[in-house]
Parts: structure tokens; sequence; C-alpha cells
């Protein structure tokens, strides 16, 4: 087994230490998006420090998530997807389905936001879609040529800018602790829909495909077995611990320059943008500049992470599929297979690499077609609660060994995260045009 200090994995307990953190980072920085902090930014506007309970709450649900997604990985040395299988047909279709339109939908959306803040910084240098396509382009060669090991490290040091930018905004907007600290009980504003708003911030929270991915990281970091459990499981907390401060910077930031002027922005992108223009009236245009930048290391670490991670399990889908087509007499497919690195050079890999990059360009030119975009949005809402009940279901059968199998903690938050992303994915179903869409 691959083992990336060094030494051999082994199923001896390994101490958990902060010199082996890494795939914790990078699905949380995947996972929270130019979007998350438009979502955050938002509630701030409306609803002040109201709401900083249920961010909190947010990033508690996605540690329970990415550590049963990790846990499966190290417990039973068995990919994702390959529980997903043993499930049933009807996984392996949900996530062909899903990888396809999601991630030719996804491939413009990540591109758009990456462009964005580069043209804000160098609004004279070329359009929109030449941006995006730039950042496409830089993501699929460093991608293409890189293992995991160093795409960790630069995801790290894009996390590492993100975590100083918002941090200091936090502190120049100079918040009110008082009302912050008020903001932790949980309290819902009085006003329409305040409770499916509140949900709605809770499951945005870097809420993704890529905390599956999380266990294909895992793996190739060189973690394949359940020696590794109390680091994978630190990893995680320190990576989502990160990520809630980031999160409540941001509400910080939209409480006390949005909310209390009563200035409201656009969801989107473009509410980043905005916000960079407020920035440069209150505290001039170098904290606009460096607020750009963490915008742009926010929206190209998901670029870079979903490139990677989905990429890793597409490659594992194509590989069972070859197995079974072959008739070999052990389907399952292992931990120890994702942490040699061949997967990141394989043909499949590459072609998802490919396909998120190159057909989502036509996106940027055209506009993005209207039924499409509802399936994409239906997909997408189905997937979360689709991870957290087959991960119920997985971590709760004979599948998983007995010492690693859910417990009352464990099962009720991902209980919790289930019903809660189900509430999201028919909010989401019953709001789609469906007269325009036949």
């Amino acid at each position: 087994m691959a083992d990336t200090t060094g030494g051999v994995a082994t199923n001896q307990p390994r101490k958990s230490s902060w010199k082996y953190i890494g795939p914790g980072i990078v699905v949380a920085a995947t996972g929270v998006g130019a979007g998350d902090l438009v979502a955050t930014l938002i509630a701030g506007s409306n609803f002040g420090y109201t709401l900083l309970w249920a961010a909190v709450i947010g990033c508690v649900v996605k540690i329970s998530l990415a550590e049963a997604a990790g846990r499966w990985h190290l417990s039973t040395g068995r990919t994702l997807f390959d529980g997903w299988a043993s499930l049933g047909r009807w996984t392996t279709w949900f996530f062909v389905v899903y990888v396809v339109i999601w991630g030719y939908v996804y491939g413009a959306a990540a591109m758009s936001s990456s462009g964005l803040p580069l043209q804000a910084l160098f609004p004279d240098v070329m359009d929109l879609k030449w941006w995006a396509i730039l950042t496409g382009l830089v993501g699929l060669v460093f991608v293409w040529f890189n293992k995991y090991a160093v795409f960790e490290k630069v995801m790290t040091v894009l996390v590492g800018v993100m975590f100083l930018v918002t941090v200091y905004l936090a502190i120049r907007v100079t918040p009110h602790l008082g009302d912050a600290f008020a903001g932790l009980l949980p309290v819902l504003p009085d006003e329409k829909d305040s409770v499916l708003n509140t949900l709605g911030l809770i499951g945005g929270v870097g809420g993704t495909i890529t905390l599956a991915a999380y266990g294909y990281w895992v793996n190739a970091k060189g973690w394949t077995d359940s020696g590794w459990m109390k680091v994978m499981r630190l990893d995680n907390r320190v990576a989502y611990i990160t990520t809630g401060i980031f999160v409540v910077a941001m509400l910080f930031v939209g409480a006390e320059i949005l909310h209390s002027a009563n200035i409201a922005i656009a969801g989107g992108d473009q509410g980043l943008v905005q916000l960079s223009d407020i920035l440069e009236k209150e505290y001039g245009s170098a904290t606009a500049k460096l607020f750009l930048i963490g915008f742009f290391a926010t929206s190209f670490t998901s670029l870079i992470g979903v490139w990677h991670g989905v990429s890793l399990m597409f490659a594992d889908f194509v590989e069972r599929y070859r197995k079974q087509r072959a008739g070999a007499d052990d389907k399952a497919l292992t931990g120890q297979e994702v942490a040699s690195g061949a997967r990141e050079k394989s043909v499949p890999f590459r072609a998802y690499l490919l396909w998120l990059t190159f057909p989502p360009m036509i996106l940027l030119f055209q506009g993005q077609p209207f039924r499409l975009i509802i399936i994409y949005g239906v997909l997408g809402a189905a997937f979360m609660p689709f991870l957290a009940l087959t991960l119920v279901w997985l971590l709760n059968s004979s599948r998983t060994p007995r010492e690693w199998r859910n417990g009352w903690l464990s099962n009720g938050m991902l209980a919790i995260a289930g019903l809660l992303f189900l509430v999201l994915c028919i909010k989401q179903i019953t709001d789609q045009d469906w007269g325009s869409f036949f």
C-alpha cells in the first residue's frame, strides 16, 4: 500500500498529527465556491447576524458527511462508487446521468466564476468569456500533468490566500461581537420563507459532489486502511473548521457593510464584483483588489478540485465497468488502486477532464439552454440526499466491518443531513418552471 510519509501503510492505528493534514483542506476548498460566499453575504445583508448559527450547523453537517465517506473507504478498502454499485444498478444509472449533465453545465459555471475576478482586476485586457476559457485551460493543463501530491500543495496555498483575505476583511469591517455571539442562538428571521432560507444556508455551505470525492482524495494521499482513521477524522475536522471561518467571516462582511447600510447585492457571482466596488468606496482600492484575489482563489480551487476529484470518480466508474465486462472474479475496486496514482494518468480520468473543459465552452458563447439548466438543477439538488442516504445504508450494513459501522451520533447526523437535503431537493424541483419545460 502506498504511504506518503515514506513507510508502508498498515492497519496499525496512526497517531493523528497536523503534518498529515491535506485531503480535508482539498475537499473543503473545492466545496466552498463563489456561490457559497454570495449566499452567506446575502444572508448577512438580509438578516445581520441572525443566521450565524445556521452557517455553523452547515459546517457540522458537512463534517459528518465527509467523515462517513472517508470512513467507508478506509474501513472497507473499497471505493465509494463500488459501494454504490453494491446497492443496485439504479445507483450506476443515477451517477452516469448526473456526471454527464452536471459536468457539462458546471464546467461553464466554474470557468465563468474563475474568470470574473480576473476581468474585474484587468478590465481592459479581454472579455469575460476569454478569461473563463483561459482559467479552464489552465485548470486542465495543471490537473492533466500533476498527480495528487502537487495538486494538494497548490490547493493548500490557495486556501491560505482565501483564509487570509476573508479573515482580514472580517477584522477590517469591525464586527459587533456581542451581536455575533447572539447570532449563535437558533432564532429564525421573522420573514416569509425564513425556514427554507435557513435550510438553504445550512445545506449550501460547501455541499457538492466533492464531499463524495473526499474518500478518493484520502486514498490518493496514501491512506488506504483503518489505521488512518484517526488521521482522517482530524483532517476532516480541521478542514471544516477552516470552512466555518470562511463562512463566518463573509457573514460578518455582509452584516456590517451591507445590512447596516441597507445595501442589496445581486445573486450569483456578480454579487461579489458588486461587493468589490463597495469595498473600494469604503476602504480603498487596495482592499478591493485583495478581495478580488481572494474571490479568484475561492473560484479556482473549486474549478481544479472538481477537475481532479470528479474525474477520479469517473475513472473509478469506468474501471469497474471494464472489470464487469471482462468477467473478473474480484469486481471490488480498492483504495490501493487509487493510491497508486495510475488513475490520474488513465484515459477515463483525462477523458472526463476534457468533458469538463471543452464542451462547456459552447455555453460561454451561446448561453445556457433552458431545459438543460432545469435538469441540471434537479440532478444537483438530488445528489446530496442521494449521498447522505446511501452512506446511511452502506455504513449500517454488513458491507462495513462491525467496528466501523455507524453509531447513534453518525446515524443521527446523516439522517438530519438526508432529510435537510431532501427538503431542499423537493423545493428545487417545485420551483422549476416545468410548464415552460414541456
